[in-house]
């Protein structure tokens, strides 16, 4: 505390205050030296203290510590002894959340984490109050239910050991606030609010941490007027460290969200304020107050579906009031047409502000509708939805979507998020009618509130890519999809539902279309004849187009089993046999048989297939609960190169059951899961996405954007998503122009790549389509989102390094961006990006070092141009998949004749040449004229010399090209760099 950092004192204490206390104490009473000093001043006979005068650190002086330094060391040290470091400039305050979030109610949520403070001040301030927390949140919250369950999540910390901490804010049953802390001697003491929440209405959620008090406050409106507040005061010392653990926004695997919207999150990390002191305002007010509005013009939609559904239960004594009970209705509906209620006395007014709600309550059968009220307003929801959508796919095509706008916002209003999610893209595209961004983000919180999982995947790939608006942020983009990527292995589990495989077809590979076909196709029918000879691979093929719907086959689960069982049954073909047997394991489609089933997947596994072996072990885990055999086979099946055997490792580790080893071991489940993920088992790419994002697993460093890209992954598996994708496929293979492009736009925009390239591909082909009915740039806009994806294709880059290239409707011309995508073509093996960039430098174009290293072609070896372009074209022939002559060997031979022609100008023995020819036509032209008759003396000769300055036609070009121009084009390419 005296002097200064130097040489050897390398951290000197730095206090901010200093108290000297004094005492005298009897010796025989309470002199023992080995007594604390706090019990020993209890029995000072005198006592004083005083402040002093705390120096900071580089007020002090330097210690003269009589040592002579190296010069070197003195040196460096004298350069140093003079400045004073700067501490890092770090705020207390942090912001969780700044952009809306959709929390649906289930079991995902946002999660941040925290690292110390580089300010060594606040880092030790913070270390100071780990058992005297001082710190407030500030939260804005929009309700739609109170937790359905005990406790729903809002803000808690979950600790190291995955165990809560402080803070812990839950909501209840009730409405009231549950605050959670965890002490200093271990154990955990809750306390609930008096006052409830509101529901259905904007409030901000203040609470001031100040040691054992807290200070819990709700202020609604624009002036945050406060509405409760309630002070909460303990005797207990709480633990608080909020480095030791993450933070939960909404739901996690623990404890389900609560239902609503969270708005921008405030934390004052070291310091407690009043709620008139905590800044909080809510940045998108405009989208907030769409919210607030939605769902007030939805409460009339509910209670209109509401008071029909209670008026057909309670009947009214007229058959014309929808009475249930006489007997004329009682013969309709036996053998008449379904009973519709025509004479509910609904006010006008109403009427005519939703035409289309009414239309669809006269059109409901009065005796299929559901006692709950839940249900009934899905299905009402539901076939508003339907009716709009046969619309759009009836004459008018894409040019009847304002016609549907009404049909759409009631059956969001009733629930049916489809249509939430169909209304978002048609105003984030503008397709056919005017695009409205503020609309687009409503539209798809809403849905993304509803669990539709086509809005949550979009929603999440808009904060993934920071695009349209929305912020880059990537532990909200995992919120999102991981609430899709944890449904995916259910429904593909579940026969019901809009369902199909996702298949990666490209609508550029004619060869993968012509495959492509349904139940009376002739690639289906000659499967089907080969199934029905006994062919097993046959066989195989047509359960899995049946059972997943694959290949534009419909789904049909039913079919797909009688083919299974055909096969299995009549072949010996080992994967008939286990599919089989898992499907009677399952009772999926057809009645559950263990017996049968356990005695095909022995057979399977007896001929070696590793996914019996680990059915094996499954049915000895779920069933037999005999741990040790099933650890046993999966074991070996994971020798067979096995992912789910993996996972299922991974699961014993996890669940501490594992034979000879007790208790839990994330270490070893969480390298299972990643073992299990690289094989692509999508649970264990949830697990390894899960431990990325939280950082507890020390093999798993925190890596949001990773987290969110595994997530991602899995999300696009779904079948929802690939039933769109398929509805798009078919229709393009139709000719339904206008289907296509509207399903490819509502895929693309969940962000799955194929899709993305796809509609940039349609928009190609009709163009004239695009114009009208977009309201976005089709082809720019998705061949662009398409290149940030991590798996792009090559021809993507291409297309974009064209479109940079040449410049596009109202984007300008871009070289140096051209480069860049040509590039990565090339790094993707592409022999076109080779050839571009060659092209590039023929026109006088300069590839940057970066990239060429990028392309690892030493800038220094290649200095030149004529080098480079020999690398360039080198490179782009071996990449060039053609056996006969290409563009790049023409090219490279194009070059090297230039190159000669060029050393043969510059030589001697041309001038020798040129020299000895020309005497040898002189005397050869003297003896013509010599021997021919006067009267032809003035004819033109024959033959004429070759200009050696001309160009030779190089074969690699053609015979009108001029090659002492370097823009004009090698080989049989076009003049410019093309996709």
């Amino acid at each position: 505390m005296v002097y200064r950092d130097d040489f050897f004192i390398r951290h000197s204490i730095s206090v901010s205050a200093v108290v000297l206390r004094a005492w005298i104490t009897h010796r025989h009473r309470a002199g023992d030296l080995r007594v604390k000093w706090e019990e020993n001043s209890l029995y000072a006979v005198a006592k004083n203290y005083t402040l002093l005068k705390t120096v900071p650190p580089f007020e002090r002086p330097f210690k003269d510590h009589q040592v002579c330094l190296e010069w070197n060391t003195d040196y460096i040290w004298n350069l140093r002894a003079n400045a004073i470091p700067r501490c890092p400039l770090e705020n207390d305050l942090a912001t969780l959340l700044g952009f809306p979030y959709a929390s649906s109610g289930e079991n995902t949520g946002i999660v941040k984490r925290f690292s110390r403070f580089r300010n060594r001040e606040l880092e030790a301030t913070r270390r100071q109050r780990v058992d005297y927390p001082m710190f407030t949140v500030s939260l804005w919250l929009y309700l739609l239910h109170y937790c359905k369950a005990d406790l729903c999540g809002i803000l808690y910390f979950v600790d190291s050991n995955e165990m809560y901490g402080t803070p812990s804010v839950f909501l209840t049953e009730e409405g009231h606030l549950h605050i959670q802390m965890h002490l200093v001697k271990g154990e955990d003491l809750a306390v609930k609010t008096k006052f409830i929440l509101p529901l259905k209405e904007w409030f901000r959620l203040d609470l001031s941490f100040n040691g054992g008090q807290i200070v819990v406050t709700t202020s609604l409106g624009q002036d945050l007027k406060s509405n409760h507040n309630q002070t909460i005061s303990f005797r207990e010392d709480f633990h608080y460290n909020d480095t030791a653990g993450y933070f939960m926004i909404g739901g996690s695997r623990y404890v389900a969200g609560a239902e609503g919207f969270f708005g921008p999150l405030k934390y004052y990390r070291l310091r407690t304020l009043d709620p008139a002191q905590i800044f909080n305002p809510f940045l998108e007010k405009q989208l907030a107050e769409q919210i607030r509005l939605y769902f007030e013009s939805c409460a009339e939609v509910r209670g209109t579906v509401s008071a029909f559904a209670s008026a057909v239960r309670l009947g009214g004594g007229d058959e014309r009031t929808c009475d249930l009970q006489n007997a004329y209705l009682d013969l309709t509906r036996r053998y008449g047409r379904p009973v519709m209620c025509q004479a509910i006395p609904w006010e006008k007014e109403l009427k005519a502000k939703h035409p289309s709600l009414f239309q669809t309550l006269q059109e409901v059968d009065l005796l299929t509708v559901p006692r709950n009220a839940d249900e009934f307003m899905l299905e009402i929801g539901g076939k508003m939805f339907e009716t709009a959508v046969k619309r759009l796919a009836g004459a008018a095509g894409l040019g009847g979507i304002s016609s549907v706008i009404p049909s759409l916002r009631g059956s969001s209003c009733c629930g049916f998020h489809k249509a939430s999610y169909y209304l978002s893209v048609f105003y984030e595209t503008g397709l056919g009618l005017p695009r409205d961004q503020l609309q687009g983000m409503l539209y798809s919180l809403v849905g993304g509130q509803g669990s539709e999982r086509l809005s949550s995947m979009n929603l999440g790939y808009k904060h993934y890519q920071g695009i349209d608006s929305y912020p880059l942020d990537w532990e909200l983009a995992y919120a999102y999809y991981s609430s899709i990527a944890m449904k995916t292995p259910r429904d593909q589990h579940t026969l019901q539902g809009d369902q199909a495989y996702v298949e990666m077809i490209r609508l550029k590979d004619d060869e993968i279309l012509k495959v492509q076909t349904k139940e009376d196709g002739d690639v289906f029918m000659w499967l089907k004849h080969e199934a029905t000879r006994g062919n097993a691979a046959a066989q195989q093929r047509l359960a899995q187009m049946l059972f997943w719907g694959q290949q534009g086959v419909a789904k049909n689960p039913e079919a797909a089993i009688e083919w299974y069982a055909k096969g299995a049954l009549e072949t010996e073909d080992p994967a008939l046999i286990y599919d089989y047997a898992i499907v009677l394991f399952k009772g999926q489609g057809v009645k559950k048989n263990r017996r049968l089933a356990l005695e095909l997947m022995k057979k399977a596994a007896a001929k070696g297939l590793h996914q019996a072996v680990n059915g094996l072990g499954w049915y000895y885990h779920k069933f037999r609960k005999n741990y040790a055999k099933a650890a046993k086979y999966w074991l070996r099946a994971e020798e067979l190169g096995n992912p789910d055997a993996s996972y299922n490792l991974g699961v014993l580790y996890l669940d501490g059951i594992f034979p000879g080893n007790p208790g839990r071991n994330q270490t070893l489940a969480g390298e299972y899961f990643h073992k299990a993920a690289q094989g692509g088992h999508m649970e264990g790419t949830l697990w390894c996405s899960l431990y990325y994002i939280t950082g507890n697993l020390e093999t798993f460093p925190r890596d949001p954007e990773k987290a969110v890209v595994w997530a991602k992954h899995v999300a696009e598996k779904n079948g929802y998503l690939g039933h769109v994708i398929r509805k798009g496929l078919n229709a393009y293979l139709e000719g339904s122009w206008h289907e296509a492009l509207m399903y490819y736009v509502l895929a693309a925009e969940t962000g799955i790549e194929v899709s993305q390239t796809n509609l940039a591909h349609i928009c190609e082909e009709r163009p004239d389509l695009a114009r009208t009915y977009l309201g976005v740039n089709c082809v720019w806009r998705y061949y662009n989102f398409s290149v940030f994806q991590i798996d792009a294709p090559s021809f993507a880059y291409l297309k974009m390094g064209d479109l940079y290239y040449y410049g596009h409707q109202n984007q300008s011309q871009d070289l140096e961006a051209s480069v860049q995508m040509y590039a990565q073509a090339a790094l993707d093996g592409n022999s076109q990006g080779f050839f571009n960039l060659a092209l590039l430098i023929e026109e006088g174009a300069t590839i940057p070092h970066h990239i060429l290293e990028f392309l690892e072609i030493d800038p220094t070896t290649h200095s030149s141009n004529f080098s480079l372009l020999q690398e360039l074209y080198e490179r782009c022939w071996s990449h060039s998949h053609e056996e006969s002559f290409s563009p790049c060997s023409l090219a490279w031979l194009y070059l090297n004749l230039r190159l000669l022609w060029g050393a043969l100008l510059h030589s001697a023995l041309i001038y020798f040449l040129g020299t000895f020819l020309l005497s040898v036509s002189i005397a050869w032209t003297v003896q013509y004229f010599q021997s021919a008759p006067a009267a032809s003396s003035s004819q033109t000769p024959v033959q004429v010399t070759p200009d050696p300055a001309a160009s030779p036609s190089s074969p690699a070009s053609p015979p009108a090209a001029d090659a002492s121009d370097p823009g004009q084009p090698v080989g049989t390419s076009n003049p410019e760099p093309r996709g």
